[in-house]
């Protein structure tokens, strides 16, 4: 997990005022286990589940703390199950060639926008 991901969720949760006990009751987990998120010392990253109840409940983009928690989107593993063996080709390519790295998030971008 990032350390911005703790950060994230501690100072979003403060601007919704919520106290740790409240918010972990919505998303029906342990306060202290919100406790470790919120400062980086959990064992592990949180089930996508859980990162998406605080991302609703936060007002967070729910990709983005997915990412900042180092998981994958659920609907994207089976694509990277499919493409595991070329994906870090693409990984490579892209940082040895930034124009290529910029075509594609280029077209991210555009095919998000739709």
């Amino acid at each position: 997990m990032s350390e911005d991901f703790g950060k994230l969720i501690r100072q979003a949760r403060k601007i919704k005022g919520y106290s740790q006990r409240e918010l972990a009751k919505i998303l029906k987990i342990d306060f202290t286990y919100l406790s470790k998120l919120e400062n980086n010392r959990a064992d592990y990253a949180p089930k996508e589940d859980v990162i998406r109840g605080l991302a609703r409940n936060l007002d967070i983009d729910e990709e983005e703390l997915i990412y900042l928690a180092g998981r994958i989107p659920h609907q994207e593993e089976e694509l990277l199950k499919q493409h595991y063996k070329s994906m870090p080709a693409l990984f490579r390519r892209m940082r040895e060639n930034p124009e290529f790295a910029k075509q594609v998030l280029q077209e991210v971008a555009n095919t998000e926008e739709k």
